[in-house]
């Protein structure tokens, strides 16, 4: 196993090297959202308490993570799809009063999650009005194709049923961001939610530049926070002459300075409203 992740960390930084050019910049129509600090303090702790491995502390809330800005969390429900190695769980926060989506990222043990990183071709998205969207196969399908979406889908029902339709947070780190920005289009394509907010963290590239501006669209309060010395939003690479094919990102990206830290969230924070 160790044999194998050195030699995908060594595709990663090649294909990294070789990729040419700056990024195009992809103007957008609508105005892009507008960035809370605050609340992305109390969004991280759920974006990194998913990747708690006791599942009892987990479920019951009672995690290292479970404390502080989320204590009130109610798990609705713990999404675990053993054989994919994915995880989420749906909860709601009544101090937000709002729906929480937390998916896992990438588990560094786990071969599967790696395949579905470097699963980089595309496919076309089959959502009506962008015949030329273009997305990440490995994350789109394990979103897409694996228990993971039905459950969240039945869990968020759930929640509605009992507090009714209350706003919607969708959050992920890494790959998690990228399963949490696939669930966040689903709710506004396929089930007609409007109320849906996506912070997401150390996020990478999951569309050609097509479906960013659709996904824009769609899901316009978007949030994504980046850390400048990280890899993996510039990943999968973005490669100038492939320009119908190759990735971009959507916006909104924000980059913490060097002195803000999420554990102790101070200091300024530089607001990038273009993609990257």
């Amino acid at each position: 196993m160790g044999r194998w992740l050195r030699f995908a960390a060594l595709v990663i930084v090649s294909l990294f090297v070789v990729s040419v050019g700056r990024e195009i910049k992809i103007n957008y129509e609508d105005e892009l959202p507008v960035y809370n600090h605050t609340l992305a303090k109390i969004i991280v702790e759920y974006a990194s308490a998913v990747y708690i491995t006791d599942l009892t502390e987990l479920f019951t809330w009672t995690c290292s993570r479970c404390d502080d800005f989320t204590k009130e969390f109610e798990v609705i429900e713990l999404i675990v799809d053993i054989q994919n190695c994915l995880q989420a769980f749906v909860g709601v926060d009544p101090d937000l009063n709002s729906i929480v989506i937390a998916f896992r990222g990438t588990q560094e043990h786990s071969l599967r999650n790696w395949i579905e990183d470097l699963f980089w071709k595309q496919l076309d998205l089959k959502y009506p009005g962008m015949p030329d969207a273009m997305v990440h196969h490995g994350f789109y399908s394990a979103y897409h194709n694996t228990t993971l979406r039905q459950g969240i889908l039945n869990a968020i029902q759930r929640a509605i049923d009992i507090y009714g339709n209350i706003s919607i947070f969708v959050t992920g780190h890494s790959m998690g961001g990228a399963l949490a920005s696939f669930c966040a289009l689903d709710l506004a394509v396929n089930h007609g939610m409007t109320d849906i907010q996506l912070t997401t963290f150390g996020q990478p590239r999951i569309g050609n530049a097509a479906f960013v501006r659709y996904f824009g669209k769609r899901v316009p309060h978007t949030v994504r926070v980046t850390h400048a010395n990280d890899i993996v939003p510039h990943l999968p690479p973005y490669y100038s002459y492939f320009e119908r094919r190759t990735y971009h990102h959507f916006p909104r990206e924000v980059i913490p300075s060097p002195k803000v830290s999420f554990g102790l969230m101070v200091g300024k924070v530089s607001i990038t409203p273009l993609p990257g």
